[in-house]
């Protein structure tokens, strides 16, 4: 039997119960029972076997054509092979590949479910599923980067509110990457970027987040990661996520914020001048130890000064991302035409908190006097700058908000790495203005075009490109606990590796003595140092002689002891911690 629902379902056939059960977050627990499947009479003939998650799962919402919203009243869904549909937990028919089964909400709120030919087949208060057991599942109508939308796992359509609901791709991890990769990055680019590439999308899903809503953890869109499912899946791409399965990048016992944008322009900047902090709002944020500031060529001085960075940003020095149609860039405006333009987009920009004092719509912004810069990022990145005018001055705070309010043919900014070259007129005003700036996006983190180039031009391979971007990172899997108590006393994980450098990575704060370790499924104990004091406390277990070219599987256990509950915490490094990144 093929990939029986693969990607965020669990589907196992216990021959005991003839039960199928599907994956949550971490499992949704569906089950369908024997006389279901007997009752539904086109069931597929599948043979009983169990196929465990290779990767924990995801609910990624399903955004409408052009992602204009995430709610619907109503969708068609089809498969490329037989499909199942299921009221909650009871399969309630099925159907032969290319047959659009149709689900209106109606105003009951009830979803009411029909063929093309009218044909009823059930109206369901709960949660409707769909699964193709041998193929993909289609969303009629929707097409994502011009092909039709087809998805791995399930489809789920579960009530938005009273009068819509939301349509919901259950699916793991990793197959969720191959929808990904490959959209937010050019395979182009080559295998090793696309390799960086899916370390930084592994990073992202796998981090804590405030869902984007009850009913799913991420978008499919830019306001998460671009994700648009295996209509758009190339063999690279899906080489890059299978040749770091399971790998991430991590600083200090942690995922890190694996920031990446199109192009830094020559140099990076720091996270905490760049974003406000995602709670507080506050502005600079707190600093990332991993996301700091970083020129490309070694010697660079900070451009935290006008002149520094109007020098570096009319030249093109040798830069990584030097291949970007973005790495340099020059805009131009007279005073009337860039008053216009500052009048007509403060208002929006004022409502974000971050131009002071408040500028409203309707308001005049009168004569302009000057633009100063009054802080800059080590990249050159506008932090803060004053427009001056006859009628007052307004500060203007953080990169997007400079972006989108200095406009160019509708068009915001390609980055915040901008340095001003200003005519006055004989009264002392503004006449015209002209920017030279440098990269697209936020710079923070990973620049795209650098890391195609370090990996194509250069043969650096993808951990060393990460380790460039991403300062005092190592790479494993994800850090774990687990507790010598009844049903967390275990954990495992998959992993590619190809360094022929593995080492176990162990927090044993609570002095927890033994450890019982399975890679590739030999067993081994390991006793561990039961001082806690001093470097006692972290444990390193050299395996890299255990482990095999390709993917491994490795699972850690306690011994149960429910009365005196202890902790422990750990993970795989695979790359080694290089603070210099290896590269100059």
């Amino acid at each position: 039997m093929k990939n029986w629902v693969r990607a965020g379902i669990l589907l196992c056939l216990f021959l005991s119960v003839e039960t199928i059960c599907f994956a949550d977050n971490p499992y949704l627990k569906f089950h369908i029972p024997k006389k279901t499947l007997e009752i539904a009479n086109d069931t597929p003939n599948v043979k009983p076997t169990a196929v465990e998650p290779t990767s924990p799962v995801v609910r990624v919402g399903i955004g409408t054509e052009g992602f204009k919203s995430y709610t619907r009243t109503s969708v068609s869904i089809y498969g490329t092979s037989e499909i199942i549909l299921c009221d909650n937990d009871t399969a309630v028919k099925t159907f032969p590949a290319g047959v659009n089964v149709n689900i209106k909400l109606n105003s009951q709120g009830s979803f009411d479910i029909t063929t093309d030919n009218g044909e009823k087949i059930a109206s369901v208060n709960g949660v409707v599923r769909f699964v193709c057991p041998q193929g993909l599942l289609g969303v009629r109508w929707l097409k994502r980067a011009g092909v039709n939308a087809l998805y791995h796992g399930a489809l789920e359509i579960v009530k938005a509110n009273k009068t819509s609901f939301n349509l919901v791709n259950i699916i793991e991890v990793e197959q969720y990457l191959r929808g990904v990769v490959p959209n937010e990055m050019p395979v182009s680019f080559g295998l090793e970027a696309l390799k960086a590439q899916s370390v930084a999308a592994r990073n992202y899903v796998l981090s804590p987040r405030t869902k984007a809503s009850p009913n799913y953890d991420v978008v499919d869109s830019v306001a998460s990661q671009v994700y648009y499912g295996a209509g758009t899946e190339k063999k690279l791409s899906d080489t890059a996520v299978k040749e770091t399965e399971g790998i991430v990048a991590i600083y200090d016992w942690d995922l890190i914020l694996a920031q990446y944008s199109s192009t830094a322009g020559g140099y990076t900047e720091s996270y905490s001048n760049s974003f406000s902090d995602p709670y507080s709002k506050a502005f600079p944020s707190k600093e990332k130890p991993y996301l700091i500031a970083r020129p490309d060529i070694i010697g660079q001085e900070p451009l935290n000064t006008d002149e520094a960075a109007l020098t570096y940003y009319k030249s093109k020095p040798d830069s990584y991302d030097i291949r970007s149609p973005y790495f340099r860039w020059e805009r131009e405006w007279s005073s009337d035409e860039l008053k216009n333009i500052l009048e007509s987009n403060l208002p929006a920009q004022s409502a974000t908190g971050f131009v002071k004092p408040a500028f409203n719509k309707g308001d005049k912004l009168g004569t302009l006097q000057d633009i100063r810069v009054h802080r800059r990022g080590n990249s050159g990145k506008i932090v803060e700058l004053e427009i001056y005018t006859d009628k007052g001055n307004y500060k203007v705070y953080k990169e997007l908000v400079i972006r989108r309010l200095f406009t160019k043919s509708g068009k915001a900014m390609p980055s915040a790495n901008m340095a001003f070259e200003l005519t006055k007129d004989a009264d002392g005003n503004l006449s015209d203005i002209k920017v030279y700036g440098g990269g697209y996006g936020h710079g923070v983190g990973m620049s795209q075009f650098g890391a195609g180039f370090m990996g194509k031009e250069l043969n650096i391979p993808y951990y060393k490109i990460l380790q460039h971007y991403y300062s005092g990172i190592t790479l494993g899997t994800k850090p774990f606990t687990i507790v010598s108590e009844t049903g967390k006393n275990s954990y495992t994980q998959r992993f590619f590796n190809t360094n022929n450098y593995a080492k176990i990575k162990l927090d044993n704060k609570n002095g927890i003595s033994e450890l019982f370790v399975y890679i590739n499924g030999y067993g081994k104990t390991v006793t561990l140092p039961l001082s806690i004091l001093g470097d006692k406390r972290f444990v390193e277990i050299d395996i890299s002689k255990d482990l095999k070219d390709g993917e491994n599987e490795i699972t850690f256990v306690l011994q149960e002891n429910d009365f005196n509950k202890k902790s422990l915490k750990g993970y795989v490094e695979l790359v080694e911690k290089d603070d210099n990144d290896g590269l100059w």
